[in-house]
């Protein structure tokens, strides 16, 4: 059994953030595809007043990857009063380098060698995104609506045939790992994994691709494993394997292999990214 080497990680604020981190621990090479979807705070603001890209979850990945020096400790300091009360230094960042540049992946890159990151952050769609949910009653648009919502039945992103970048395709072929979550299973894990080529890419894998179990219950989806993992098969996402925390107490997924490990930080609410890189560092073809 060989430690995966590289690692192809999908989803979305602090949970995709914690995943890089446990990456680290273990792996050689890793991406980061980061759902742009966001809406809310700092980062709607900044789509709304200037376009792009949410800058919010892919600045979180440049904390996760960068080398530790005084800009990436920074890159989430916010303003405090003014036109810019609210605003992290590195969402303006990376979106006065977007602006600023004619090419998405170029500037992010860019980003990426200013903040020394030991990995490549990639947008999951090659243009801004909207997330739409139908409840079956009415449909609610934006990723702040959608988190606040209940009853989801389907998730889709506006516009529904978004392309990705290439190299998001290439990247999770390439993986001998990839991470799902943790995180919102509509906002963050769907979120990124919601564009056709990156459905197609997943689907053309031959694993493992592991989802990572929240700790806490996700106030907007299922609460059993297995009709989270049913609503991510309906939108085309297989996982090969669920990690979980040895304190899990819920029912074990039946339609899934599941592997129980220490992960959890003290208290049982957030993942230690040592742990967790522990126990990802397990999760290989050779044990599905």
């Amino acid at each position: 059994m060989s430690t995966p080497r590289r690692v192809c990680a999908l989803g979305g604020g602090h949970g995709l953030a914690t995943s890089l981190r446990a990456a680290r621990t273990y792996a050689e090479e890793i991406t980061a595809v980061v759902s742009i979807a966001d809406d809310g705070g700092s980062s709607g603001r900044i789509r709304a007043a200037a376009g792009g890209p949410a800058p919010g979850d892919l600045r979180r990945c440049f904390e996760a990857l960068g080398d530790g020096s005084m800009l990436t400790a920074e890159l989430g300091w916010r303003f405090s009063g003014g036109d810019l009360d609210g605003h992290a230094i590195g969402n303006l960042l990376i979106a006065g380098m977007v602006g600023a540049g004619d090419d998405l992946l170029g500037s992010l890159d860019e980003v990426g060698r200013l903040v020394g990151a030991v990995g490549r952050v990639l947008p999951a769609t090659s243009q801004p995104v909207d997330l739409v949910a139908d409840t079956g009653d009415w449909e609610v648009e934006g990723q702040v609506a959608v988190h606040r919502a209940s009853g989801i039945v389907r998730l889709r992103l506006v516009p529904p045939d978004v392309s990705s970048p290439p190299e998001v395709g290439e990247a999770i072929a390439a993986a001998d790992q990839v991470v799902l979550g943790p995180g919102s299973l509509y906002t963050s894990v769907l979120a990124a994994t919601l564009a056709p080529d990156v459905v197609e890419a997943l689907a053309g894998r031959g694993g493992p691709t592991v989802l990572v179990a929240n700790l806490q219950p996700d106030v907007e989806s299922p609460e059993a494993l297995d009709d989270q993992l049913l609503v991510l098969e309906d939108h085309g996402i297989r996982p090969d394997m669920v990690l979980l925390d040895e304190a899990f107490d819920g029912e074990m997924p039946e339609t899934c292999p599941a592997k129980r490990a220490p992960v959890s930080a003290s208290g049982g609410r957030l993942h230690d990214p040592v742990l967790l890189g522990a126990a990802l560092s397990t999760c290989t073809a050779a044990n599905m």
